[in-house]
C-alpha cells in the first residue's frame, strides 16, 4: 500500500503490510520521487489512519487477494512530517486520482 495518505500540512502517512519496503521511505534511499492522487490527501494526522483503514485497506485487501490469495494487512504506519536533509524528497501531487 505504502504512501495512504498526505496531510494538508505536508505529513506523509505510508502503510505496510510486513514493513519491508519503509526503511528506503524512512531515509534509507539518496532521494525519493512519490507521486500522489489527490485522493489521499487529508486534513490532518488524526484523520489519517481513518483513510487508511475505511478506504486504502479495503482495496489492497481486493488486490492481494487477487494476486496472492491472502488478505491484505497494515501491521506497519511510518509518518514523515519532515525532511531533515533538504532535496532528499520530492512530492508531485497530481490533481487526479491514482492508486489507492
Amino acid at each position: 500500500m505504502r504512501l495512504a495518505a498526505v496531510t494538508e500540512t505536508g505529513s506523509l502517512v505510508l502503510a505496510s503490510g510486513s514493513g519491508s519496503q519503509l526503511p528506503a521511505d524512512a531515509g534509507g534511499a539518496a532521494h525519493a520521487v512519490r507521486i500522489v492522487g489527490a485522493q489521499k490527501v487529508v486534513p490532518d494526522l488524526s484523520t489519517a489512519p481513518r483513510r487508511v483503514e475505511e478506504y486504502a485497506l479495503p482495496l489492497e485487501n481486493t488486490r492481494a487477494q487477487e494476486a496472492y490469495g491472502v488478505p491484505g494487512a497494515v501491521n506497519r504506519l511510518l509518518v514523515l512530517n519532515a525532511e531533515p536533509h533538504p532535496g532528499r524528497g520530492t512530492v508531485l501531487l497530481l490533481r487526479e486520482d491514482i492508486g489507492y
